[in-house]
């Protein structure tokens, strides 16, 4: 048993350096054991340079990574190489939502441009300016068009065809809005209607559904932090039963019975955070 442990956590140690280290790990741990202009050699580091290079180390690293950070961990407690690589397996999985949430921030942020842009517009043009300049300027000025912001100003500069470019770029994730944008400049131009007050309505418009989304979200957020608490209960177990001195990890990582209820416990944890997950993502889409 004891050399299984000094094994496993030989094997622990190694993969924390390739994961800190990578392809310039060399570089990285010279950075490391330099940093601050320390000498190798010159005695223990003090606490405000070991702060300092785990900021660093904490910057180098995706938040999915840090799942194969606490694996490591756990395998060094535990004398055991399973928590490490379930902690590797959970990489892929954390990297999808930090993806999605990414995704989900870019588009509320390009939808919030989008309103922005709506309002400046109806400004610029009661302020007497033609629309072509007037969507110059605000659009200059707040953005709202996102990757298509030179095709569209191009085409309000140069006499193009702007609805047609502004309902290209609301294929955009996140600015459906241009598509009124591009009705209501439609409209003005081949009916001589006021562009101004259509552009009022649209941004009422947006901003009402924006609120009503926030409203839900505010809503379903209980429900997150609720499954969010149940996803640390077997965390806090495991705390507690260390505290007590029953040795948890030991029993989960070392022994038929443990190892039969980690996998269990596992499979319905992930299939309970993936039901409450389902539930939220409905609400959301209702």
């Amino acid at each position: 048993m004891g050399e299984m442990s000094m094994g496993a956590a030989a094997v622990c140690v190694g993969a924390a350096v390739w994961l800190l280290g990578g392809r310039h790990s060399g570089a990285r741990r010279a950075q490391l054991l330099l940093a601050s202009g320390a000498v190798v050699g010159a005695g223990p580091p003090s606490w405000r340079r070991l702060a300092g290079d785990l900021r660093r180390i904490r910057g180098r690293l995706r938040a999915e990574w840090w799942s194969a950070v606490a694996g490591l961990v756990l395998a060094v407690l535990g004398a055991s190489v399973l928590p490490f690589v379930a902690g590797l397996a959970a990489v892929p999985l954390l990297r999808r939502v930090r993806l999605a949430g990414e995704a989900r921030r870019a588009r509320e942020r390009l939808g919030d441009a989008v309103i922005a842009l709506c309002g400046a517009l109806a400004g610029e043009v009661r302020a007497g300016r033609q629309p072509g300049e007037a969507l110059l300027r605000a659009a200059h000025d707040f953005g709202g068009l996102g990757d298509a912001q030179a095709a569209v100003l191009a085409a309000a500069r140069f006499g193009g065809d702007v609805p047609g470019a502004l309902a290209t770029a609301a294929r955009q994730p996140g600015a459906d809005g241009l598509l009124g944008l591009a009705a209501c400049w439609r409209v003005a131009v081949d009916q001589g209607a006021g562009l101004a007050a259509g552009l009022d309505r649209l941004e009422g418009a947006l901003r009402a559904e924006r609120d009503q989304r926030a409203d839900l979200r505010a809503q379903l957020s209980g429900a997150r932090s609720t499954a969010a608490m149940l996803a640390g209960l077997p965390v806090l177990g495991l705390l507690l039963g260390t505290a007590l001195g029953a040795d948890p990890l030991h029993v989960l990582l070392h022994t038929g019975a443990g190892l039969g209820c980690l996998l269990i416990g596992g499979v319905l944890e992930g299939l309970g955070m993936w039901w409450a997950l389902r539930i939220v993502r409905g609400a959301e889409a209702a």
